[in-house]
C-alpha cells in the first residue's frame, strides 16, 4: 500500500504546491492525503486521480483559511521560492527536464490573486486535465459553474502580463539578461539598468515583517532601477556574497549580506526583465543553501555551454 500511494506523491506535491505557493503546505497537504488514503484504503480505478482530488479538497480548506491570515500579513505576499544549485555541465536529461516542468513564480504570483475557487478549478482543468465532474465534487457546485470558475482563472492568467511568460525565456537570454543586470546594478549605472528592465517592470519583495523590504510593489523601469541601485550600494556596505541558482528551474540568484539572505527571481521575456521577485522572509527560505564562503560578488552566472 505505501508503494502505491509513494508512486504519485511527486505528482500530489506539484499539485498543491501550485495551489498553495509553499512547500511547506504543499508537503502537508500531501501527507494529510496520505493519512486519509491509509485510512480509506481506497479501490479506485484511477488511484491517482482519487488522489488528485483529495489532496484538491484538502488544498482548498488551507487557502480559504489562508485569506484570512495573509490579510494579517506584513507587506507584499510572494510565494515560497523552489532553489537549487546550478547544475553541473554533465547534469542528467532527465534532471533537466524536471527542472523544465517546474512551475514559475511568475504563476504562483498570478495564481495567488484568484479566489481559492478558481485557483482550484484552473489548477486541476487546465494544468492537470481533471474533468470539470470531478472538479465539480472538490467544489460542491455544478460542472458548468465548475467550468465557469476555471474560465474566470484562466481569463486572469491569460490577463497578466508576467504569467504569459510561464515557460520563460531559454537559458541563453536568461544569462546574458541577468548577467547584464547584475553588471548594472554592481556599478550604480542606472542607464544600464533602465536598458535591461522592461518599461512596466514590476517589483516585489516580501519581508513579512522579518526582512527589510519594499511595503508596496513597485513598478516602472526607473522607480525599480533606483531601488535596485541603492539596494546594491547598501549590500556592498555588508561584505555581500552572492551565488546564481535555479529558483523553480528558472536562473536567479541567492545573495547573503551580514545577517541579510535574500533570494532574487527575474522573470525574463524579450530580452529585458519584465519582473523582478525578492524573497526575504526567513521562515519561506529554510532549508534554502547559502553562497559558498568563495563566492563571487556579484554573483554573475557562468555563460551556458552551447548546445550539440
Amino acid at each position: 500500500m505505501p508503494e502505491a500511494f509513494e508512486a504519485h506523491r511527486s505528482h500530489l506535491f506539484g499539485v498543491a504546491y501550485r495551489m498553495l505557493g509553499t512547500r511547506a503546505d504543499a508537503e502537508d497537504a500531501v501527507q494529510e492525503a496520505w493519512l486519509r488514503y491509509a485510512a480509506a484504503r481506497p479501490d479506485a480505478a484511477d488511484l491517482r486521480a482519487w488522489l488528485t482530488t483529495v489532496v484538491a479538497r484538502i488544498c482548498l480548506d488551507v487557502l480559504r483559511s489562508a485569506r484570512v491570515r495573509r490579510a494579517a500579513y506584513v507587506g507584499p505576499w510572494l510565494p515560497e521560492p523552489l532553489v537549487s544549485r546550478l547544475p553541473a555541465a554533465d547534469d542528467d536529461p532527465a534532471e533537466t527536464a524536471v527542472r523544465a516542468e517546474q512551475v514559475s513564480l511568475a504563476l504562483l504570483v498570478v495564481l495567488e490573486r484568484l479566489s481559492p475557487e478558481q485557483r482550484v478549478a484552473f489548477v486541476l482543468h487546465d494544468v492537470f486535465g481533471v474533468p470539470f465532474a470531478d472538479i465539480a465534487a472538490v467544489l460542491a457546485v455544478s460542472p458548468a459553474n465548475a467550468r465557469q470558475l476555471a474560465s474566470r482563472g484562466r481569463r486572469a492568467v491569460d490577463a497578466a502580463p508576467a504569467a504569459r511568460l510561464s515557460a520563460g525565456a531559454d537559458l541563453a537570454e536568461q544569462h546574458r539578461v541577468l548577467a547584464a543586470f547584475l553588471a548594472a546594478a554592481h556599478d550604480g549605472d542606472l542607464a544600464g539598468l533602465v536598458r535591461v528592465l522592461a518599461p512596466d517592470v514590476e517589483f516585489i519583495g516580501d519581508g513579512g515583517g522579518l526582512a527589510p523590504s519594499a511595503r508596496r510593489p513597485l513598478v516602472g523601469a526607473h522607480e525599480v532601477a533606483r531601488f535596485v541601485a541603492g539596494v546594491f550600494r547598501q549590500a556592498r556596505r555588508r561584505d555581500p556574497r552572492g551565488e546564481p541558482v535555479l529558483v523553480n528551474g528558472r536562473l536567479g540568484f541567492a545573495v547573503e549580506a551580514g545577517d541579510l539572505f535574500v533570494v532574487v527571481a527575474p522573470v525574463v521575456a524579450d530580452g529585458a526583465i519584465v519582473a523582478l521577485y525578492h524573497q526575504l522572509n526567513p521562515e519561506k527560505l529554510r532549508g534554502v543553501p547559502r553562497p559558498e564562503p568563495a563566492a563571487a560578488w556579484p554573483p554573475i552566472p557562468p555563460r551556458p555551454a552551447p548546445g550539440p
